[in-house]
């Protein structure tokens, strides 16, 4: 089998990250920071410890604010529905999940709040331009997807945050798909709340997210329940992570997202190189092919979206299944971006490699498309 769904989750984990789980599940298993024995203790301790390495990773300053989710989703609608302000505006992307535009769709059909979905102005890119012109009174956030899930288009959130640090608004970034693969400095960017898948780009088991939360923002909590402290406080507490952590952690999946962190910085070059080279590699090879590209050149991210005309996605999909390689065809979550590339009727084929995909899983991809066009007496 070759694996190219890395974008909805990483299939081959590094070896350090089986040990940090299996280490957990023998070592660790112990409720962390619920009890005052030494077991639990040590639990949170390690626990602890994956907080400040991704406060280090992201240079967040606080590793208290690093609030462990189960997933990206939840991170981004605590961001969302934690903040929303009443009769506010919200600024997203068409390059955003349906993880940020149902939640907004949520809060306008209650009619809490009103957004507005900014459009590109050019071809794989999002700019701060494409933001400002649909900047209210009454807007208050700005939502940006950094790397889109479907074809690889990346935002310039650097002038992004700026701005809305200029301008008082509050910044959200998902990098769900950035995380592990492009740096991303919360200070200098001025990312208010960065929102994180930990089983794609760091390889983690599924099941684990991580809001990292700015220090001028509180967001209000959506579950309530235990949390190890001020047990006769009705309330959930004020400090963090405790008030957006309610009930027991997923102890292995946080150890095995620590030890995924461990395993990109050491490779982080390396990882940007290979995923440049493959994706520039499939982009190259089916460009001379009769086949739809909607990733540009520069996006070479490990995310590559394709059609073959008059063919929908989950065909090609299905073909390629069958010849043992693994891709998803579909609408990939994200409606508004199809919509901007007009595939919302076919879906789009996406290729998405990681870093112990190889070259020749790609030179397999390639042949095998090119097999389904003879097929269909396309070449």
């Amino acid at each position: 089998m070759i694996y190219l769904d890395n974008s909805a989750s990483t299939f081959v984990k590094p070896k350090q990250v089986i040990k940090a789980v299996n280490c957990a599940l023998t070592k660790y298993c112990a409720n962390p920071g619920r009890s005052g024995h030494k077991a639990s203790i040590s639990a949170a301790m390690e626990v602890q410890r994956v907080r400040e390495k991704l406060s280090s990773h992201f240079n967040l300053c606080l590793p208290q604010n690093v609030v462990f989710t189960q997933n990206c989703t939840e991170a981004l609608n605590i961001a969302i529905l934690g903040l929303a302000r009443e009769g506010g505006n919200v600024v997203c992307t068409e390059n955003d999940h349906n993880s940020v535009l149902r939640p907004l769709h949520h809060l306008a059909e209650q009619q809490k709040i009103s957004f507005t979905v900014a459009k590109q102005s050019q071809k794989g890119r999002l700019s701060v331009d494409d933001i400002k012109k649909h900047i209210k009174p009454n807007t208050y956030m700005v939502i940006c997807n950094h790397i889109s899930n479907v074809n690889g288009d990346i935002a310039d959130i650097e002038q992004i945050g700026a701005f809305c640090k200029k301008h008082s608004l509050i910044f959200v970034v998902d990098a769900a798909q950035s995380g592990g693969h492009k740096k991303i400095d919360m200070q200098k960017c001025n990312i208010d709340l960065l929102t994180l898948a930990g089983h794609k780009g760091f390889f983690a088991p599924q099941s684990i997210g991580a809001l990292l939360v700015g220090e001028n923002v509180l967001p209000s909590p959506l579950k309530f329940g235990g949390t190890g402290t001020n047990s006769l406080d009705p309330s959930m507490p004020s400090q963090l992570p405790e008030r957006l952590e309610a009930g027991t952690l997923p102890t292995p999946s946080i150890l095995g997202f620590g030890a995924g962190v461990d395993f990109v910085e050491q490779n982080y070059d390396n990882i940007v190189l290979h995923l440049d080279d493959l994706t520039t590699y499939l982009n190259y090879e089916l460009s001379k092919l009769p086949v739809d590209v909607y990733t540009q050149p520069e996006n070479s991210f490990g995310v590559l979206a394709f059609n073959i005309p008059g063919f929908d996605s989950a065909v090609v999909a299905n073909h390629l299944d069958s010849r043992g390689i693994c891709v998803r065809g579909g609408l990939h979550c994200a409606p508004e971006k199809h919509k901007a590339l007009g595939t919302t009727k076919t879906g789009a084929v996406r290729v998405s490699f990681c870093c112990f995909n190889t070259l020749q899983d790609a030179v397999r991809l390639v042949n095998e498309i090119k097999r389904f066009l003879r097929q269909q007496k396309m070449i």
